[in-house]
């Protein structure tokens, strides 16, 4: 999934490679020109594309989950962390209902959230210099998982337009995962392709607030000026190329 300033872009692949490898071929069409996206992922080393450099923004829900299924077994620690973490998405909820620009919400994470994260890096570090905590157990691991991640995990606090977690992308595989349900897999690669041709539309069109059933019916209707000028046919201005103004045009 992709965010601009003004709509998302949401494409699927099925298919036998890793992420990564899907976003090199991906990010091999997109134009040198432009500035290095910030990709947002969990920590896994698949999901990085190997020849494209890009801002690496790790997700925080991934790194809050592991407290939370300690929680019963270490309920102190866990809390610590949980808190801090609530205060931080709080923030950016204000940030959100005061529709703030990037650079905006930037500056308001890093005056309210950095003095909450640097002080749980802190508090993270201490408890393995005075040796409260076991290296190898959950609550370790959880803690080191935070420490070895953690300039990715705090890329919304230097980065304008980082988001905090990949909750939004991870939500929008829900549509793979039911079509699959639905249909039982695919029988061929072309298959799969056409799928997910037809699912990227689709999920667009819902994160554009466009209907779907309306838009693939304009798509076939205009199919030669679809072709002729596919960038005034998207799913968030496609109505606009529907207008009386464009048709005579």
């Amino acid at each position: 999934m992709a965010r601009s300033a003004d709509h998302d872009i949401v494409l699927y692949y099925t298919g036998r490679q890793h992420a990564g490898e899907n976003l090199s071929d991906l990010l091999a069409k997109r134009s040198k020109e432009l500035s290095h996206p910030i990709l947002m992922c969990d920590a896994l080393s698949r999901n990085l594309p190997k020849e494209f450099e890009t801002i690496l923004a790790n997700c925080l829900a991934h790194g809050r989950r592991q407290f939370i299924d300690i929680v019963d077994n270490f309920p102190k620690e866990c809390r610590r962390v949980l808190e801090d973490l609530s205060q931080v998405y709080r923030f950016d909820a204000q940030a959100r209902e005061q529709q703030l620009t990037a650079q905006a919400r930037l500056e308001f994470h890093q005056a309210n959230s950095r003095p909450i994260m640097d002080g749980l890096h802190c508090w993270i570090q201490s408890q393995f210099d005075d040796k409260i905590v076991e290296p190898n157990s959950r609550l370790g691991k959880a803690f080191k998982y935070l420490l070895n991640h953690w300039q990715a995990l705090n890329r919304f606090l230097t980065t304008p337009g980082a988001p905090l977690d990949n909750n939004l992308a991870e939500r929008i595989l829900k549509r793979a995962i039911l079509r699959r349900k639905n249909s039982l897999f695919y029988k061929t690669a072309y298959g799969a392709y056409v799928g997910d041709v037809f699912m990227s539309l689709i999920q667009t069109c819902q994160s554009c607030g466009a209907n779907a059933f309306e838009y693939l019916k304009a798509l076939v209707a205009n199919a030669q000026k679809v072709k002729e000028n596919p960038k005034v046919w998207m799913p968030w201005n496609f109505k606009s190329a529907l207008s009386p103004q464009c048709q005579s045009g």
